[in-house]
């Protein structure tokens, strides 16, 4: 049996509908294949593994995999994610959201997430809209680009996820694209193996709301627009011209522990005062 029939046999809820539901030529199902092949990889036991979910296309990979999951409200994947993580910090939880659900209504749980350093691995699909909901201007989306909410051009300027999430105090902060998969194998594996706060953010197509009124012309331009833009963060660094060009790889990895991580120590300390109280 070949290794990714392997892997679906292992991971993947059998019950659900195949192929995805995800739009022809959206990248959503490269994520899911990134996010199963690194817990493989570090050997993580299915039961000790907990995904959850916000709304939009991205909250779909949550009825796929074969772990503990939670298809959450609109924006508050992060918030629930915190819960289950405090309440038993031996299992690895993994809040998968996009781009809208993560950084616009959910921006405020997103930053205090990072500051808390909450040990929870942020997956967040990043294809620039709205997808699922209509094809509204996120607040990823380009400043110029058009949506049905910005049918003259974007006016707004978007965020930068990578900096965004730097500068509020993550432990661990990268970026990869659908079209490198190796690379986002590598990120998402690095991320869960982590202690603290780890944001992977992967640039993802959505030809179906975002690709054909911005220009391209099917889906396959869309990785080939990710293949042409994207460049590894030390050659980015080395340019003289990054104009367009998008860094990928990890920008922060810093060893630190997480917040469940202090929170026990400062129980245990509360105990010794009180001579082994609970």
């Amino acid at each position: 049996m070949a290794e990714v029939t392997q892997l679906i046999h292992q991971y993947l809820r059998h019950n659900k509908k195949f192929p995805l539901v995800f739009c022809p030529g959206c990248g959503h199902g490269i994520v899911l294949g990134s996010l199963v092949r690194g817990v493989h990889a570090l050997g993580l036991d299915k039961d000790e593994v907990v995904v959850v979910a916000g709304i939009g296309c991205s909250g779909r990979i949550a009825a796929y995999v074969d772990f503990n999951t939670v298809h959450a409200t609109h924006g508050r994947a992060l918030t629930i994610a915190t819960g289950i993580k405090m309440a038993n910090p031996e299992l690895t939880v993994i809040a998968v959201m996009g781009d809208g659900d993560a950084f616009s209504i959910g921006g405020n749980h997103l930053i205090h997430a990072a500051r808390r350093n909450i040990g929870v691995t942020a997956l967040v699909l990043n294809n620039f809209i709205y997808g699922m909901t209509g094809g509204q201007c996120s607040s990823t989306t380009p400043e110029g680009a058009y949506s049905h909410t910005s049918p003259m051009g974007q006016l707004e300027a978007a965020f930068d996820i990578v900096e965004l999430t730097r500068a509020a105090g993550a432990a661990g902060v990268s970026r990869g694209t659908v079209f490198h998969v190796k690379a986002l194998d590598g990120l998402v594996a690095d991320a869960l193996a982590r202690p603290g706060f780890n944001l992977v953010e992967a640039l993802t197509p959505c030809f179906t709301q975002y690709g054909r009124g911005n220009g391209f012309k099917n889906a396959v331009e869309m990785f080939k627009w990710l293949k042409d833009r994207a460049v590894p963060l030390e050659a980015y660094e080395k340019l003289e011209d990054k104009t367009g060009r998008i860094p990928i790889g990890t920008f922060v990895r810093r060893d630190v522990p997480g917040l469940e991580a202090r929170y026990a120590a400062m129980r245990e300390k509360l105990r010794e005062r009180k001579g082994g109280a609970a």
